[in-house]
């Protein structure tokens, strides 16, 4: 007996459609966005939106907690989140993934953090002693060019990029720009007054030399600290003997008290460099992400939590 072909064709056609319909919309070919969403690349780009966005807009983090933001790769879920987002924050160069989905796949509007805050570079004085071939990479490629991009360690830069969201939200939803812009402004001054602590707090201290894991810290040199970090600016590398010999020294010349690992990162690097010199080891975060330890602490938390682990290990 000879079955009707529509029984068969048209369930093969609907699939086939459904197949193409997600296919286009992971292809950046201009398909339907959702007008409430904001996808951010990483936790404090997500915190920022989440303060100027109020509740007009849901916010999406790529970055889950307990997750390293360097070595992020997206699911086919997440690459449909930068899709369909209205606005997509992201800082190139950060997240090789991200920056490819949102070139790829974004729909959407974007803003991109490393265009709209003025970044610091990595001076020389920074890099000395911490080139390629100071350290053993564990296959972790963190090159982040000629600019640092930890720009939210540094409060009145945080403020900037704020600002800078407010003026997305309202071109996206001007019936809020009112709302968007108070919204920043609130944010600016607790910003500023976290910049005003900072700067009170490290006004005076026995030292201002600090180790830390790696490379992220520089925005708080303007406190008048100089950082040297361990495995140079990639956190999963590991330092060479001459370079642990180097910090060794620099410690003990400099009376230095803590050595400083990270939340997200390994502490062993860190942890065996106070061990082999009986000194302290305590975490200062980078606040990339949250972790475990840190899952109930917010930006501002974890800014203060800082500037008192810095305050203490410098006697300030």
């Amino acid at each position: 007996m000879n079955l009707p072909v529509t029984r068969y064709v048209v369930p093969a056609l609907v699939s086939a459609s459904l197949f193409l319909a997600g296919c286009g919309a992971l292809s950046g070919d201009g398909g339907d966005v959702n007008q409430t969403r904001i996808t951010t690349a990483f936790y404090p780009l997500e915190y920022a939106a989440e303060r100027v966005a109020g509740s007009h807009f849901d916010v999406v983090n790529l970055t889950g907690p307990g997750t390293e933001p360097h070595d992020l790769e997206l699911s086919v879920k997440q690459t449909g989140q930068v899709a369909d987002a209205r606005l997509v924050i992201f800082q190139k160069g950060f997240q090789p993934a991200v920056d490819k989905a949102v070139e790829q796949n974004a729909n959407g509007d974007m803003l991109n953090a490393s265009e709209v805050v003025e970044l610091r570079g990595h001076s020389e004085e920074e890099d000395a002693g911490h080139e390629d071939e100071g350290h053993e990479d564990e296959g972790h490629d963190h090159d982040h060019g000629e600019d640092d991009p930890h720009f939210w360690l540094d409060p009145l830069k945080m403020a900037d990029f704020s600002d800078e969201i407010a003026k997305s939200l309202a071109e996206i939803d001007p019936d809020h720009e009112a709302d968007f812009t108070a919204n920043a402004a609130d944010f600016r001054t607790e910003l500023e007054a976290l910049d005003k602590e900072y700067a009170d707090g490290l006004a005076n201290c026995e030292r201002t030399t600090v180790v830390v894991n790696h490379d992220a810290f520089g925005y708080l040199s303007r406190y008048g600290l100089k950082f040297e970090s361990i495995t140079g600016l990639s956190p999963g590398a590991e330092p060479t003997a001459t370079e642990r010999a180097r910090l060794q020294e620099l410690i003990r010349e400099k009376g230095l008290t803590t050595v400083f690992s990270e939340t997200l990162d390994s502490k062993k690097a860190a942890e065996s460099l106070a061990g082999d010199l009986k000194i302290n080891a305590s975490v200062l975060d980078p606040i990339e992400g949250l972790g475990d330890s840190t899952s109930k602490e917010n930006y501002l938390s974890l800014m203060t939590k800082n500037l008192e682990s810095l305050k203490q290990a410098n006697e300030c």
